[in-house]
Order: C-alpha cells, then sequence, then structure tokens
C-alpha cells in the first residue's frame, strides 16, 4: 500500500512538472489607437463599432483587445501606443483613424518591433517602404489610385483646370503633391491651391481665392466633417463645376453635416460603401454585403461607413496570418510579433470589403484599382457611378 501511494504521489508530482515546464496558452493581445471624440471622430466611432462585432478567437487564437481614444491628437496617439506596447504587452496594434496620428505611431511601434496595421489612408505611412515604416501595413489605397481616377473622370467630362483645397496636415498634402504629379503628365492646369485647419470654421477666404479662378473642378482634400466646410463655401457661392472628395470624408455624418450642398458632388470610396450597387463581377461585393449586412443588423440600415469597414478588414488579414505566427511562437513574445509581421507582409489576394490586397516586403498597403470606385452624392445617398 506504501509503495502505491508512493508511485501515485510521484506521478502525480511528475504531471505537475510537466504542466509548469509547459508554456500555457497566452491570448492573443490586439491594441487598438482611435480617434473617439476630436473632428476626426466620425472615423474613430463607426470603426470601435466594427471591433465591437470581432469575434471572440481571431486566426484560430483567443483574443483580448484594449481600445484607447486619441481625441484625434498625433500626440495622445503616440502616447497611447506606448501604453499599449509597454504596459498591456499588446501583439499588434490596430489603428490609428487617421495620418497624422498613424505616422505618429509609426515610430513607436518600429522602436518597440510591434506591427500595427494603419485605418488611414495616407501614403506617407508605409512609403517608402524603409526604417520604422517595416513594421506598419495600411488598408486604404494610397493617393494615385484615387486621384488617377478622379482625373479620368475630368477629363471624360471635358475638364481641363482644377483648383484644390486641402487639410493643412500630412493627409492634405499627400494628396496635393500626387495630385500636382498627375495633373501635369495628364495635361490637368492646376490654378488655385488653398490649404485649411482641422478645426477652422471658415474657409470664406480661400474659396474667394478658388472661385477667381474660374476652375472646371475643384478637388477637396479632408477626412471626417471638417470636409464638408469647403463644399458648403462653394454651394454658398453658386459654383456649378465639377467637386470631388477623397474617401476619407464618406460616412453619414459627412452626409449629415453638409446637407443639399453636397449634391453632385463625386468621390472615389472603397466598393463596400455601395456593395449593393456593385455588378456581381466586383472581387469584393461577396466580402462587402457580408460586412454591410452584420454590420446594420447591429446599428441599423444606413449604418455602414468606409472606416467601419476598414477595421473589419484589419481583422480579416489577422484572422489570416495568425495562424501563420502561431506555428513560430506564441503571442505575448517578441518572436511572435516578428512573425506576425512577416505573415501580414506575405499575404496574398487577400479579399476584403474595401479591396483585394497582395502585401510584399516593398508595398505594405498591396491594393491596386480594384479597391476604389466613383460614387456620387444624389439627394444625401451614395450613388454608384457606372
Amino acid at each position: 500500500m506504501h509503495a502505491m501511494i508512493q508511485r501515485s504521489f510521484l506521478a502525480l508530482a511528475a504531471s505537475a512538472a510537466f504542466c509548469a515546464a509547459a508554456p500555457a496558452r497566452a491570448d492573443l493581445h490586439i491594441g487598438v489607437i482611435l480617434s473617439l471624440t476630436g473632428p476626426a471622430a466620425s472615423l474613430g466611432i463607426p470603426a470601435e463599432n466594427s471591433v465591437k462585432l470581432w469575434p471572440a478567437e481571431i486566426g484560430g487564437q483567443k483574443v483580448k483587445v484594449t481600445v484607447l481614444n486619441d481625441n484625434s491628437d498625433p500626440t495622445l496617439a503616440a502616447k497611447n501606443a506606448t501604453k499599449l506596447i509597454t504596459e498591456d504587452k499588446v501583439d499588434v496594434i490596430v489603428g490609428p483613424s487617421i495620418t497624422p496620428t498613424s505616422l505618429t505611431v509609426v515610430e513607436v511601434v518600429a522602436q518597440n518591433k510591434v506591427p500595427m496595421i494603419s485605418l488611414a489612408g495616407g501614403g506617407a505611412i508605409v512609403l517608402p517602404q524603409d526604417g520604422p515604416r517595416k513594421w506598419a501595413f495600411k488598408l486604404s489605397p494610397t493617393e494615385p489610385i484615387s486621384v488617377n481616377m478622379v482625373l479620368d473622370h475630368m477629363l471624360a467630362n471635358k475638364a481641363k483646370t482644377l483648383a484644390t483645397i486641402g487639410l493643412a496636415n500630412s493627409y492634405g498634402e499627400g494628396f496635393l503633391k500626387a495630385t500636382q504629379a498627375a495633373a501635369a503628365a495628364r495635361g490637368v492646369t492646376i490654378v488655385a491651391t488653398e490649404k485649411y485647419g482641422q478645426a477652422d470654421s471658415s474657409v470664406t477666404a480661400q474659396m474667394l481665392k478658388i472661385t477667381s479662378a474660374n476652375p472646371d473642378a475643384v478637388y477637396i482634400f479632408s477626412a471626417g466633417t471638417p470636409g464638408a466646410l469647403p463644399q458648403i463655401e462653394l454651394a454658398n457661392r453658386g459654383y456649378k463645376g465639377l467637386v470631388y472628395q477623397t474617401q476619407g470624408v464618406a460616412n453619414a455624418d459627412f452626409l449629415r453635416v453638409g446637407g443639399k450642398s453636397l449634391d453632385g458632388a463625386y468621390m472615389t470610396v472603397a466598393p463596400v460603401l455601395v456593395a449593393e450597387q456593385l455588378p456581381d463581377s466586383n472581387a469584393s461585393k461577396k466580402a462587402a454585403m457580408t460586412y454591410v449586412k452584420t454590420y446594420e443588423d447591429r446599428y441599423g440600415a444606413g449604418t455602414r461607413s468606409l472606416f467601419g469597414a476598414t477595421a473589419w478588414s484589419a481583422m480579416t488579414l489577422l484572422n489570416l496570418a495568425v495562424p501563420s505566427a502561431a506555428k513560430s511562437a506564441q503571442p505575448g513574445t517578441p518572436e511572435f510579433r516578428s512573425a506576425l509581421r512577416d505573415a501580414l507582409e506575405g499575404l496574398k489576394e487577400t479579399v476584403t470589403p474595401e479591396a483585394v490586397l497582395s502585401m510584399s516586403a516593398t508595398d505594405h498597403n498591396g491594393v491596386d484599382a480594384r479597391s476604389q470606385v466613383m460614387v456620387k452624392i444624389d439627394a444625401g445617398q451614395w450613388k454608384l457611378v457606372k
């Protein structure tokens, strides 16, 4: 009897020792930085709504999500990233919502070797693909894709002169540089270039200069509800030319703020915004319809947003990349974070509600012209231009 008890004790002790030696399964910890207040709140809030719809497991790993608000402020975004990495030990950061905040976070994630999937649009987040940008990925198309589609539409409508007004930040600057380069190559003359602040309440002086130049078209480089301000001023002045916006404004709050002044404006946007209007041949239609149903079943008809869809697309990428990274190491380790970066970089022909992405060592955006369609605002509704 004594021998049996001793053998049982030794077996239990061996089992306990094995369990103690075996690493416990760690949760995948995702840090999310969004603009839930401030000028970019209309981008961050729908993204947070989509994060709330993420599954409990991503890529076969149980998920813990920590969401922080950066108040649309680059300095706070960087502080949030530092906290998420050093205190919360996140494996990846999703966000921030806009280009200026994303650019400050790029530096933080690179210093700590944590991958980041930005929800913003500026090409400077990932281009050129060297230095700290090796740890950054983004989902929205870089500026030339949108700009060339706008110029194609202009020329098809016999418009040859263009004025621009954009935010006086990295987002506006990125679009301005892309437009200047493309316009020169396409025979379009830029007759006026104006800027304004994200918190400005008036653009009267800028619009005086633009309307005095009498351009065939005006291109507005803005994000969130501040994008309505120049167009309202154009409408008040009776401007009859073509007006273009970027997809940085494509949300219901923008339509609410701009009202009837927005009617007739064009913009290039991700396919998900007009999912039901897409032809069946569109590569993203099925994924877009699935997302729209999921989102609007929870939040109501007509509530979809590109910025919510981008957060969903980030989850889609992680769902594919995490299993590959988990073969090398467990979440919570530097080795896993490095492997996750590599896995994201290796994704090919990944279909999301917004685009088809193929990443590479030289391209951490990975989208092509399939990432954009032209829409027109008609009576407060998005209408696909066919």
